[in-house]
């Protein structure tokens, strides 16, 4: 499957696109079904809500907000990241081989009903160490995601927006001014997404989520992939996982060994 010339466009001026019925809802069943049983033993490793906001309360302290690493867990995971379907997408909108980046993402992202916390705006960029911006992240929802269960939302066009560094807290969150937000509110998206749909988003794409308000769990499953000239940097978390090559017709995994 190839994108058109318009969507291409879209993604470049939006920063985000959506591709609904894109993955198999057989297939999406066979990966909530595995996401339910890592979740329920809390097979390491993962990250709980309390970890990533840090509310000393016992129920985020107890609530998984990912399952890491998923690459490694379970082969339709694997085969999900390595799908041949993405690949030619992958390779139009990176310019380049498309290279799964195992340090993050790489993970299956959940809200439950009543203990998830809210997701405040950021871009993924934040964290990440490479030589260039050229990453996209593809979000898989297992799932309906809507206004009731912790849906994303984007600001269009926010890949290209230059910001101050005093508009982002200690944490690199997003944190407009007033003016900031008036200016943005009409560029904020939010879709809603059905099971199968996915999502790609630049790295430099300004997001977030709301909690889960609803009384069923939400669960996505979100990876990264990199232009194969984009190297990480030395001496981070970007250079200390391996990495997946998505060739046409074959993967392989290689380390960064940096």
């Amino acid at each position: 499957m190839k994108l058109t010339d318009k969507e291409i466009e879209q993604f470049d001026r939006d920063g985000f696109l959506i591709i609904r019925d894109f993955a198999d809802t057989t297939e999406c069943s066979a990966i909530l079904d595995i996401a339910k049983v890592h979740l329920k033993y809390e097979i390491t490793p993962i990250e709980t809500e309390y970890e990533y906001i840090g509310i000393d309360d016992i129920k985020y302290k107890e609530t998984v907000r990912r399952l890491r690493q998923v690459y490694d867990r379970d082969i339709l995971f694997r085969n999900w990241m390595q799908s041949t379907k993405i690949r030619p997408i992958l390779k139009q909108l990176l310019k380049d081989t498309p290279v799964l980046t195992l340090a993050h993402h790489n993970s299956i992202m959940t809200k439950h009903p009543h203990s998830s916390t809210e997701t405040r705006w950021h871009r993924d960029i934040r964290y990440w160490r490479y030589q260039n911006d050229n990453l996209i992240s593809i979000w898989l929802a297992l799932g309906e995601e809507n206004s009731s269960n912790g849906v994303l939302h984007f600001i269009k066009g926010s890949h290209k927006m230059e910001f101050s560094s005093e508009l982002f807290d200690e944490k690199e969150y997003f944190v407009p001014t007033e003016s900031e937000k008036n200016l943005l509110v009409s560029k904020i998206v939010t879709p809603t997404l059905n099971r199968g749909d996915i999502v790609l988003f630049h790295s430099k794409t300004l997001h977030s989520a709301d909690k889960n308000r609803s009384d069923n769990p939400k669960i996505s499953f979100v990876y990264t992939v990199k232009g194969l000239k984009n190297a990480p940097l030395p001496n981070t978390r970007s250079s200390s996982f391996d990495e997946v090559i998505l060739y046409d017709d074959k993967v392989k995994r290689v380390s960064t060994n940096l």
